[in-house]
């Protein structure tokens, strides 16, 4: 399982990367490989919209389930990864790369403090696959 130590981590498995008041989310390797093969992107949120925090800003299908991914911080919509919807595979080969959903602009940012490092994410997956 990849979890880079650079990123935060929300309990429903979304990544955040911060660089100065921007956050990117994404869902985590661990919830793609949950999910298996993914087979459609809908991302519910457009560019401007603001987004709160637990909010579902995109649903994934796979071949086993559909996930709905949820806002992990609040911000207002700065960028959204239309490219999903057409490659909806790249979730499961490059989930922290290529497959973001969304980038915001923070409006809280007190609420990354909620959100887990790496390694209490480690944990938290280890202790939900036993």
């Amino acid at each position: 399982m990849n979890v880079p130590s650079n990123l935060k981590y929300a309990k429903s498995d979304e990544w955040v990367s911060v660089e100065g008041n921007v956050a990117t989310i994404g869902i985590s390797d661990f919830a793609q490989d949950q999910l298996s093969d993914v087979v459609f992107v809908e991302i519910n949120v457009s560019t401007g919209d603001e987004l709160k925090k637990d909010t579902t800003l995109a649903t994934l299908e796979s071949v086993k389930a559909a996930a709905d991914v949820n806002a992990p911080v609040s911000g207002k919509v700065l960028d959204v990864n239309e490219s999903l919807s057409d490659s909806p595979e790249v979730v499961n080969s490059d989930p922290y790369g290529k497959a973001w959903m969304v980038k915001v602009e923070l409006s809280n940012p007190s609420e990354l403090d909620a959100l887990m490092d790496a390694t209490a994410y480690e944990k938290h997956c280890e202790e939900r696959s036993h």
